[in-house]
């Protein structure tokens, strides 16, 4: 007999125990604010013309002179029509 006292309180204790946690509820702003953090980062490209952000169609790569040497700035490639804000 105490042992059927012994589970049921067992599992009385897990049942009130568990039932706030999977009863609770997220809001829909703060579904949405979840979902805007874990957006990919925006890189940024110092250039000549300063540093930017890189628009998400667009690529960079090092800026090279005419001899092939690194000019310590960086390049910004963007397919036809789509041009980075300067």
């Amino acid at each position: 007999m105490n042992t059927w006292i012994s589970v049921a309180a067992i599992g009385i204790a897990a049942a009130v125990i568990s039932n706030p946690v999977a009863a609770k509820t997220v809001s829909p702003h703060h579904a949405r604010h979840q979902v805007s953090q874990q957006q990919e980062p925006q890189h940024i490209a110092c250039t000549t013309a300063g540093c930017i952000a890189v628009p998400r169609q667009c690529g960079q790569t090092i800026g090279r002179t005419p001899g092939g040497l690194p000019t310590g700035y960086d390049v910004i490639i963007c397919p036809p029509g789509v041009w980075p804000q300067f």
